[in-house]
C-alpha cells in the first residue's frame, strides 16, 4: 500500500488508462476516486459504470447513449455515460464481466476515443480518461478465450494491484479506527475504540470480504455498543470461531485500544523476524530508509525483545 500511495500522484497526473486489480472489497473504487481527485481532470465528472450489473443491450445504451427510435422504448435522445464523463474520468467497474461482443465495441473507444450512440451513424469524439477494475484474473480469461488480448493490453497501460486485507493485517487497527470515527460522526455517537480482546479477534480473522467486511463488522458493532470500547460480544456471531484464537503478533495487555506506536512497534518487529533480521530486506518491505529503521529499532528497544524471545 505504501508503494501504491507513493506512485499514485504520478499515475493520476498522466492521462493513461489504469487497470485496478484486487479481490472484492479491497477498495478498488476508492482508489479510482483518488486517481480522479489527484488528476488534471479533477474539476470534471467521475462517472462509474458497473459492467457486471447490466446485460449487453442495456450496457451498450448506458455507455454510448441512444437516438430516439433506436429501440422500442427510446422515445428521445439520451446521453450515455461516456458523454456524461466528458472532460473527466470514466470508471468501468467489473470489466471482466463484459461479453466478447461488447469488448469489441469498447476497444474502439479505448483506441480512438470515438463512439457511436445507438441508432446513429455519426461518430462522436470523447475527451475522457478511462479507469477499469476487476476481481477476475484477466490473463486467465484471456488465455481461455473469454477476454480479448488487444483489449487487455489497451487497459493494462498502468496496473495497480490492491492487496487483500489478510495480506495487510496490520492495517486493521487503522482502518477500524477510521470507520469508528466516520460512524461516530454519522450517528452522533461516542465509541472510543476497540477493546484489546476485540482487536485480537479481528487480527486473527482472515476477512474473506476484505475492507468492506471490516466496515460492516464495525457498523454492526455500533448497533450493539452504546458507548466506550467495542467489546467481543458486540461482534457478529459469524466471528465466533475466531474468538478463542490469539495471533502471536498482538500481545495481550490491559483492556485499552492499541495506540499507533504499539502497532508500529509490532509491525517492525514482525517484519524483522520475517526477514531474519536482515535490515536492508526489512527496509525494502516496509518502504523506509536504513536510518529510519535503525532509529525505530533503538526507540522501541527491539534488540532487547529479540533476546527475550530467544531465551523464551
Amino acid at each position: 500500500m505504501n508503494r501504491i500511495f507513493d506512485i499514485l500522484p504520478r499515475i493520476a497526473k498522466s492521462d493513461s488508462n489504469v487497470l485496478i486489480l484486487g479481490e472484492s472489497g479491497t477498495g478498488k473504487e476508492v482508489l479510482a476516486k483518488a486517481l480522479h481527485r489527484l488528476s488534471n481532470r479533477a474539476d470534471g465528472p467521475l462517472v462509474t459504470v458497473n459492467c457486471g450489473a447490466l446485460p449487453d443491450t442495456l450496457l451498450e445504451s448506458e455507455l454510448f447513449g441512444c437516438k430516439a427510435g433506436a429501440f422500442t422504448d427510446a422515445k428521445a435522445d439520451r446521453l450515455g455515460r461516456i458523454a456524461a464523463a466528458e472532460g473527466g474520468t470514466l470508471f468501468l467497474d467489473e470489466i471482466g464481466e463484459i461479453s466478447l461482443a461488447m469488448q469489441v465495441k469498447l476497444l474502439r473507444v479505448l483506441e480512438t476515443r470515438l463512439y457511436e450512440p445507438l441508432g446513429s451513424n455519426d461518430s462522436v469524439q470523447a475527451d475522457i480518461r478511462i479507469l477499469a477494475a476487476t476481481n477476475c484474473n484477466l490473463e486467465e480469461l484471456m488465455h481461455a478465450g473469454h477476454f480479448r488480448e488487444d483489449l487487455f493490453y489497451r487497459l493494462n497501460v498502468v496496473k495497480l494491484e490492491v492487496p487483500s486485507l489478510r495480506d495487510r493485517i496490520h492495517d486493521v487497527p487503522l482502518l477500524a479506527n477510521h470507520f469508528i470515527e466516520k460512524l461516530n460522526a454519522e450517528k452522533n455517537m461516542s465509541i472510543s475504540g476497540l477493546a484489546d480482546d476485540t482487536l485480537r479477534i479481528l487480527m486473527a480473522y482472515d476477512f474473506p470480504g476484505n475492507i468492506r467486511e471490516l466496515q460492516n463488522i464495525i457498523e454492526y458493532a455500533f448497533i450493539l455498543c452504546k458507548g466506550g470500547l467495542i467489546q467481543p460480544e458486540h461482534l457478529p456471531a459469524t466471528m465466533d470461531d475466531t474468538r478463542q484464537q490469539e495471533p502471536d503478533h498482538v500481545s495481550p495487555s490491559c483492556n485499552e485500544p492499541l495506540c499507533l506506536e504499539e502497532i508500529e512497534k509490532q509491525a517492525i518487529f514482525d517484519a524483522l523476524k520475517r526477514n531474519n533480521w536482515k535490515r536492508m530486506k526489512t527496509c525494502r518491505e516496509l518502504g523506509i530508509s536504513k536510518d529510519t529503521l535503525r532509529r525505530k529499532i533503538e526507540r522501541y528497544e527491539l534488540l532487547g525483545l529479540r533476546k527475550k524471545e530467544k531465551v523464551a
